[in-house]
């Protein structure tokens, strides 16, 4: 079956950097596009970023432009997240997108 594990949130200072991780496995990743949601309390869920199934071209929302990099390893089969010049409203859920499902999320937390 279909699963997607994150790995790599937790608590950071502003300004800090985390990098998230997304192994995939039970598809032909390299077939398909992927993306990053992010979920804070209270809000809906937006779309961080995106990802042709090449790598060779990336979304992303205009709040994390310049900040943040989508990438993945279709050898691996992992997407990556690296989010530079985190800023306390990056804080939210974390969540790894497939077109045949989601991962459980991850934390990030952007607090001094």
């Amino acid at each position: 079956q279909v699963q997607l594990v994150e790995s790599g949130g937790g608590l950071v200072q502003p300004g800090g950097s985390l990098r998230l991780s997304c192994a995939a496995s039970g598809f032909i990743f390299s077939n398909y596009g992927m993306g990053w949601y992010r979920q804070a309390p209270g809000k809906e869920r937006e779309l961080v970023a995106s990802i042709h199934s090449t790598g060779r071209s990336s979304l992303y929302a205009d709040s994390v432009k310049g900040r943040f990099t989508i990438s993945r390893d279709n050898v691996r089969n992992t997407l990556y997240l690296q989010m530079n010049s985190l800023k306390p409203e990056d804080t939210a859920v974390y969540y790894c997108w497939c077109p045949f499902g989601w991962g459980q999320g991850t934390q990030v937390t952007v607090s001094s």
